[in-house]
C-alpha cells in the first residue's frame, strides 16, 4: 500500500476530514455555477430553436427568447398562435426558475468568496507554470517551515506542497494543496522544471516514496530528503536522494559544537543562516565553457579579481581540498567554495563564468 503524507502525526482522521471539507467547499460551488450556467444556456438554445420552428428569424427568435425568459415583457415580435402561446407559457415557467437558480448560485459564490478563491488558485497555477529552476518543498511542518524561511530570506523561487490548507495560509509564495506522494501533485508544482526538491514530511516511508516518485519524474533533480533515523538514510539514498538529512542528529552535533567551540560555531551559523549579515558562503562551478577551466588558482587570481576568500574546492572526482594551494588546477566541473559579501560572490560567479 502506498504511504500517504498524511500518515502518523499529521494525517489523523480529523485532518483528512478537514481536507475533504475544504476541497468540497471550493469545488462544489464551482460545479453548481457550471451546472446553472449550462442549464440557462440550454434553455436559451431550446427557446431559440422553438421560435425558429414557429417561423421566426434567428435574431427575432433569440430576442423573443431572451425577453420571455427574463420576463422583461416587451411586445411579441410576431403574433403567436395557440402553439406559440403554449410554447411561450412553458418557456416562461422553465425560464424564470432556471434564471433565478443561476442568479442565486452566482450571488452565493460572490458573497462567500468561492469565485475569489478559484481566481486566486488560477493565478497561482499560472505563476507556477511560468517558474523554471525553482525549488519544491514537500511538507510545511517544523522542518519544512524552516526551509521556507531560509529560502525566502535569500529571495529564491519555490513552491510549497502540503495536504493541510491551514499550514499554507499566510504564505506569500506559490502553494499546492495535496498529497505529496501523488505524482499529479508533484507535476502541479512543476517538478519537471524544478532544480531541487526538499521532502520533509513526517514519516520516513512517505519521504522514501516521494523520493522514488521525484527521481522518476526528474532524473537530474537534486533531492534533499529528511530522515528520522540513521537507518533510513541509506534507504533514502538508495531510493534516489542526493542527500539524506537527519535534523535531530545535526541539531545535536551543533549543540555539542557550541559547547566546545562557541565562537567558531556562531560564526558559521551567522554566515550560513543570518540574513542580516552581508557575508555568505556559496559554491560556484567551473564549467567546461569557463575561461578558468584547466588553469591554476594562481592564474585565476580570484582573490585579486573579486575580493572573496576561497575556502575550499571540490574536485571533479568529488574530493574536497581545504585551503588549496596556488598551483591547484581548476578542472571542468570543479566546485569553488568561497566566502564573501553578496557583491564579492557575484563577482566570483561572473569571473568564473566568463568565456
Amino acid at each position: 500500500m502506498r504511504p500517504s503524507a498524511g500518515d502518523a502525526a499529521e494525517g489523523d482522521l480529523p485532518l483528512a476530514v478537514d481536507r475533504s471539507r475544504w476541497i468540497i467547499s471550493c469545488v462544489g460551488p464551482l460545479r453548481r455555477i457550471g451546472r446553472a450556467l449550462l442549464a440557462f444556456a440550454l434553455l436559451l438554445l431550446a427557446g431559440t430553436v422553438g421560435y425558429i420552428l414557429l417561423g421566426f428569424g434567428v435574431l427575432d427568435a433569440v430576442y423573443q427568447t431572451v425577453t420571455t425568459v427574463t420576463t422583461v415583457g416587451f411586445r411579441e415580435v410576431h403574433p403567436l398562435g395557440a402553439a406559440g402561446q403554449l410554447f411561450t407559457i412553458t418557456l416562461i415557467l422553465l425560464g424564470v426558475g432556471t434564471a433565478l437558480y443561476a442568479f442565486g448560485v452566482l450571488l452565493e459564490a460572490l458573497i462567500e468568496g468561492h469565485l475569489r478563491l478559484h481566481m486566486e488558485r488560477w493565478r497561482m497555477d499560472r505563476q507556477i507554470n511560468r517558474m523554471t529552476g525553482h525549488i519544491i518543498i514537500c511538507g510545511c511542518g517544523r522542518v519544512g517551515s524552516a526551509s521556507v524561511d531560509y529560502l525566502s530570506s535569500l529571495g529564491k523561487e519555490f513552491v510549497v506542497i502540503d495536504l493541510d490548507p491551514a499550514r499554507l495560509q499566510g504564505l506569500d509564495h506559490p502553494t499546492v494543496i495535496g498529497d505529496v506522494t501523488d505524482d499529479s501533485v508533484l507535476q502541479a508544482a512543476g517538478i519537471t522544471r524544478a532544480r531541487a526538491l526538499i521532502t520533509a514530511v513526517d514519516t520516513d516511508a512517505s519521504n522514501i516514496y516521494v523520493t522514488l516518485s521525484a527521481r522518476a519524474l526528474g532524473p537530474g533533480l537534486v533531492i534533499i530528503a529528511r530522515a528520522r533515523s540513521e537507518e533510513s538514510k541509506s534507504k533514502l539514498l538508495r531510493a534516489g536522494a542526493t542527500r539524506a538529512v537527519n535534523p535531530q542528529l545535526i541539531g545535536g552535533r551543533r549543540m555539542g559544537a557550541f559547547a566546545l567551540q562557541p565562537h567558531v560555531s556562531e560564526f558559521l551559523d551567522v554566515v550560513m543562516h543570518d540574513e542580516t549579515l552581508d557575508y555568505r558562503i556559496e559554491e560556484v562551478e567551473v564549467t567546461t565553457m569557463s575561461s578558468l577551466a584547466g588553469r591554476s588558482l594562481a592564474d585565476a587570481a580570484l582573490r585579486e579579481a573579486t575580493g572573496a576568500l576561497l575556502l575550499a574546492i571540490q574536485s571533479a572526482t568529488g574530493e574536497f581540498i581545504a585551503n588549496p594551494g596556488a598551483d591547484t588546477l581548476l578542472d571542468p566541473h570543479t566546485i569553488l567554495i568561497a566566502l564573501g559579501t553578496s557583491t564579492q560572490l557575484e563577482a566570483v560567479r561572473n569571473h568564473v563564468n566568463a568565456p
